[in-house]
This record gives C-alpha cells, structure tokens and sequence, in this order.
C-alpha cells in the first residue's frame, strides 16, 4: 500500500465565504464547510440515510458533552459495546456510562444492538447518519458557543488519535495497514459555491463506499476519514500570496510553500 504524504501548496482562495453546511456522514459531522465522517457502514439494507440537520440547540448541547464524544469515538473506532465495556475503556463507572448512553439514544445518535448473547446485556452501536450542522451565518451566538466546544473536542481527539495509531504502526509485526495513513496539505482557488460542491462531491464520495455488514469483505477495517478546509486569511496587495511558479529566494520565510513530501 503506498503512503502518500502530499504538500502541495500554491494560491489560496483570498476571499472566499463559507461552504454550505457540513455533515455526519454516516456519521459525518462538522460545521460551516467542514466535514469529518466518524462512524461505520450504510444501513443493512444498504441504503444511505439522506441530510439530517441538526439545529435544535438541546441536541447540539447533548453531542457537545466531552463524554459521550469519547463513547462515540470508542463506538466509532472499536464496534458495538456495553456500558461496561465503555467505562472500563474510558475509565468511568456504569451508571455514567449507562446514563450518556440513555441521553445519546434519546437524541438518536446511538441505539441498541445486538450483543453477543450473554445474560441481559445491553449492547449499542453508534448510527449512521448524513446529519449536517446549520451553516455558521445561520448559527446564533449560544449556538456558535456550542458548536466551537464540539469542534474543539472532535478536532483535538481526531488528531491525537491519527497521532497515537501512525506512533503504534510499523512494528515487528506490522503488515499492509502499516502504511494506512495517507494525508494530504494543499491548496485551490474556489469560490464559494465551488467549495460548496466539493464538500457535497466529497460526501458523494463517502458514501459510494459505505456498505452493509453483510457486503463487506474479508480483510476490510473500519478507515476514519476527516476533511478540513477553510478559506485562508484575506491579505492586503503587500502581503498578496505568490504564483506558485513564481522564483523564490532560497532560506526567505515563502520558500516551504512550494515543498511536496511524498514517502
């Protein structure tokens, strides 16, 4: 498998407005224009749920809870789990767990599955969903409060995740999922409705490859995919970004911009 470290950095777009709203997909989940994709496959008959906005402020509050962000992840990362499983992973008690749990079924974002059979154990998955956050122009000013705690917490745990699995990949016994981590820094100039349609191409594309348990083959692991774009910052004519064929003095402060990294 080859890994692909891409630095391809050149005119960035200098006044571009936000995107439309971003999504859960499956689940994907972000705002103003960008989007992550955080949970498992279609629905077992292989449909693909369509856009689900989530603009009641209750239920933005609820999935903003560092808790139940960490139960989703876990859900997300390893499968389906008992309140039991989650606290001794998380490092909580049952009737915290239990009661997250509760709290993110009644808003839909998790719901009982089924386990493996032993005793009355309650076992939950986390559910797919194309769920979208309100645009940011939309958001009032206790919305946008809640939707920067949630941001904050899915970025910081998404990158400390991609950190500590990239960290523990590549030992003795390492195989084709030891070079699983492509990413990828570049750069375009779009207008706002081009960044628009690339982020609905990109869930388009999300979600040409989400499919039941039951059409998934051998071998196949659940891959967490994030996707982060932003106009860059608007810049005075002294400060106006180079053509990227432009000559470069070498050691000047711009010359990184034209770096491409591949391994």
């Amino acid at each position: 498998m080859v890994h692909h470290q891409g630095r391809s950095e050149g005119r960035a777009p200098s006044g571009a407005a936000q995107a439309g709203p971003a999504a859960e997909s499956g689940a994907s989940i972000g705002s103003g224009g960008a989007g992550t994709d955080e949970t498992g496959p279609a629905r077992a008959d292989g449909a693909v749920p369509g856009p689900e906005e989530l603009s009641d402020l209750k239920v933005l509050k609820a999935l903003a809870q560092p808790r139940r962000q960490q139960m989703l992840q876990h859900l997300t990362v390893h499968g389906p789990a008992t309140s039991a499983t989650l606290a001794r992973a998380l490092g909580l008690n049952t009737g915290a767990t239990s009661y997250h749990l509760r709290e993110l079924a009644r808003y839909g974002f998790v719901e009982e599955t089924d386990g493996t059979g032993h005793g009355r154990e309650r076992w939950w998955r986390a559910v797919p969903g194309d769920r979208r956050f309100p645009p940011r122009s939309r958001q009032n000013a206790e919305t946008r409060l809640v939707m920067d705690e949630l941001n904050h917490l899915s970025y910081a745990a998404d990158l400390e995740l991609f950190e500590r699995l990239q960290r523990e990949s590549g030992g003795a016994e390492a195989d084709e999922w030891a070079d699983a981590y492509p990413y990828s820094r570049g750069t375009m100039r779009l207008t706002a409705a081009e960044l628009r349609d690339f982020f609905e191409e990109y869930i388009a594309l999300l979600n040409r490859y989400k499919r039941s348990d039951a059409d998934t083959p051998p071998g196949a692991r659940t891959v967490l995919t994030r996707l982060l774009a932003f106009p860059a910052p608007a810049a005075g004519p002294a400060a106006a970004p180079m053509d990227a064929g432009a000559a470069v003095p070498p050691g000047t402060p711009d010359d990184n911009r034209r770096e491409t990294e591949t391994s």
